[in-house]
């Protein structure tokens, strides 16, 4: 580091992905309600194929699509 103090890595804190306590569904919410906002119209959000690193991340699958309401 520029200032010569060098600060020490949490390996345990880097090592628990927080990403596996949270369930498809929970993502599912997050991600549709985000983009409903955005876009301004109903969206639905389907998440397949989850693959958690050993570290903080996620690969998965995101199909995003336009929901559809009879009443509308």
């Amino acid at each position: 580091m520029a200032d010569g103090k060098e600060k020490a890595l949490d390996v345990e804190k880097l090592l628990q992905n927080k990403l596996k306590s949270l369930s498809v569904a929970d993502l599912e919410i997050g991600i549709s309600k985000t983009v409903s906002e955005l876009v301004g119209e109903d969206y639905k959000c389907t998440i397949g194929d989850v693959k958690y690193s050993m570290f903080s991340g996620a690969d998965f699958r995101v199909k995003i699509e336009l929901s559809y309401s009879p009443e509308d």
